[in-house]
């Protein structure tokens, strides 16, 4: 056993830190005496040097020793043919099977540079590798990559050849489906196993349900998902609620989808996957103090994952402090570049503190990777209507409507769009009237027709529309919608009251404050005084906290710069 075998085993051992020494120091004797070690060996102890090196996350000089391990390899090709075994071959062949696989090499660079985020140079390096001698995870590797790169059709060829050596590799499935594929064809290249394996029937609908929700079809997503986690076998499944979760929380059902999220979390208290959105939904709905409380709890998980970033910046941005919130969107998108949920807090920060080209930007890489998410238009089309882009708003509201078809989101985001042009005002009533039919209870068609309801001046009609909403579910903007329209009436005791219950759903609702701030100097001359003084050193006080948030600002700005953000 020579010292190269003692190498190999502490590699497989898992013994990173003494092969980095070891193979360091051999390596230097290799070089100042190269008749010292076999060309063979000198690679083998290359590829182990680049393991370690890989293993302390040193990427860049990881990728560098790789690449010298593949030159080496050519010297080992170029002296064999040259100089062939006086064994007859055998003891070459045998010391051949020993060496590290090139293959295997090869894939390690492309994950350095992936992870670098030089995906050219991984798919350069992938590609390198001739079809037949491409592993699965090569194929997956290279799907992804090409997906990423808008490289669609390259993609769907990696992604078949994935299911073709692993029938049952879902992720690849998910991919294909993201591509367009029908689900019938891709049900087809998994219908052997099915067959042939006891207790899979529910694949195909599995892969059903993730067609419905690939295509947009939320509603039948839904449907088919909660038929499928009704089954005894996948009952309480931690992936299907999740799933569902997303699904619910992409047709606007708040409600089930933070349902969903948290029936999840109590079965997996490590879960991390859907928990940005999770965060993003129970931050929205006021509940700053139990996502302040989840982000904590995500990171004491894992700090390597974008989604307690994007939980913590949802808590900055709902808080108001869109500096930090910025600050840590692009964290998470550093982490990870996919990260949907990250891109939008980014946009959104961006948005509010007025750089609102930059913005466009980050909503329409979200776009790009969830193009059935209406929330990624949604913020691109506040965007456009910021920066009075009326038309450009209005385009893309249409194209959303004849893709995804006319159901109660698409016809709420056309409907606003056209609510900021007088002439369309009328069409806006049509298109929301045909929204609340399809759904009474979605709250930002009920908002939106409310606020078209308070132009015309038709209080009574208002009340009744958000009254018969409340009935079945309670959000901070419906009462304090309803209390605007109770005061202009006159019917300032249960105006109050609607007030009291915003603020309770949400502390930090400024509007529904002020609104109860105006009734009550309005009822109590008075009082109104003492209280406004009060107003005035609460003002001041608020002033000093702005102050401070500048100064925070800038040192946010500052790390901004350190990530790479302006």
């Amino acid at each position: 056993m020579n010292v190269i075998d003692h190498v190999r085993d502490m590699a497989a051992a898992g013994l990173h830190s003494n092969v980095r020494i070891i193979s360091s120091l051999l390596l230097t004797m290799s070089t100042n005496n190269p008749e010292l070690f076999s060309p063979s060996q000198k690679y083998q102890l290359l590829v182990y040097h680049a393991d370690a090196i890989f293993h302390d996350k040193e990427y860049r000089n990881a990728a560098c020793k790789y690449n010298m391990a593949l030159q080496q390899k050519k010297v080992i090709s170029k002296t064999s043919k040259v100089r062939p075994s006086s064994t007859g071959g055998t003891t070459s062949s045998m010391q051949a099977q020993n060496l590290p696989s090139e293959i295997e090499v090869k894939y390690k660079i492309a994950e350095c540079y992936t992870i670098l985020k030089l995906d050219k140079d991984a798919i350069s390096v992938l590609e390198g590798i001739p079809s037949r001698q491409r592993t699965p995870k090569i194929n997956m590797m290279l799907a992804n990559l090409y997906r990423k790169a808008g490289q669609e059709r390259s993609a769907v060829t990696s992604y078949k050849e994935v299911l073709r050596q692993c029938p049952l590799a879902l992720d690849a499935i998910i991919g294909l489906l993201s591509l367009s594929v029908k689900g019938a064809e891709v049900a087809s290249m998994t219908m052997d196993v099915i067959q042939s394996i006891p207790n899979l029937d529910w694949l195909s609908v599995w892969i059903k349900a993730h067609a419905f929700i690939h295509g947009g079809d939320n509603q039948r997503a839904i449907n088919t998902i909660c038929s499928l986690e009704k089954k005894s076998l996948l009952r309480d499944n931690v992936d299907l609620l999740v799933t569902l979760a997303d699904v619910y929380f992409r047709a606007g059902d708040t409600k089930n989808s933070i349902l969903k999220f948290e029936q999840a979390q109590m079965l997996d208290p490590y879960l991390i996957k859907g928990m940005d959105v999770y965060g993003y939904l129970m931050a929205r709905e006021g509940h700053l103090e139990d996502v302040e409380v989840l982000g904590g709890r995500l990171f004491n998980i894992s700090d390597q994952h974008a989604e307690p970033w994007v939980i913590s910046g949802c808590h900055s941005f709902y808080s108001k402090r869109y500096s930090r919130a910025l600050y840590l969107g692009a964290k998470a998108i550093q982490l990870n570049s996919n990260s949907v949920q990250a891109l939008l807090l980014k946009g959104v920060a961006l948005r509010n503190m007025g750089r609102v080209q930059e913005a466009i930007i980050h909503f329409r890489e979200a776009m790009r990777l969830a193009p059935c998410r209406l929330d990624c238009y949604e913020g691109l089309i506040d965007c456009y209507l910021a920066s009075n882009g009326i038309r450009e708003a209005m385009g893309m509201a249409n194209n959303i409507y004849k893709t995804l078809g006319a159901n109660a989101q698409t016809l709420t985001i056309l409907a606003t769009v056209c609510l900021e042009d007088p002439m369309t005002q009328e069409k806006a009533k049509t298109l929301l009237d045909k929204a609340l039919a399809q759904r009474p209870d979605y709250i930002k068609a009920v908002v939106k027709k409310a606020e078209l309801l308070s132009r015309e001046q038709k209080y009574e009609e208002g009340i009744a529309l958000l009254r018969n909403t409340l009935a079945n579910q309670s959000d901070c903007v419906l009462h304090r919608m309803l209390g605007d329209f109770l005061v202009a009436v006159n019917d300032y005791q249960e105006a109050m009251d609607q007030y009291s219950i915003a603020l309770s759903l949400d502390p930090n609702d400024q509007k529904s404050l002020e609104g109860m701030q105006k009734m009550e100097k309005e009822e109590s001359p008075t009082d109104a005084t003492v209280e406004l003084d009060g107003d005035d050193m609460e003002g001041s006080g608020e002033e000093g906290d702005l102050e401070g948030s500048d100064s925070e600002a800038a040192q946010w700005a500052d790390q901004e710069q350190w990530f790479g953000m302006q």
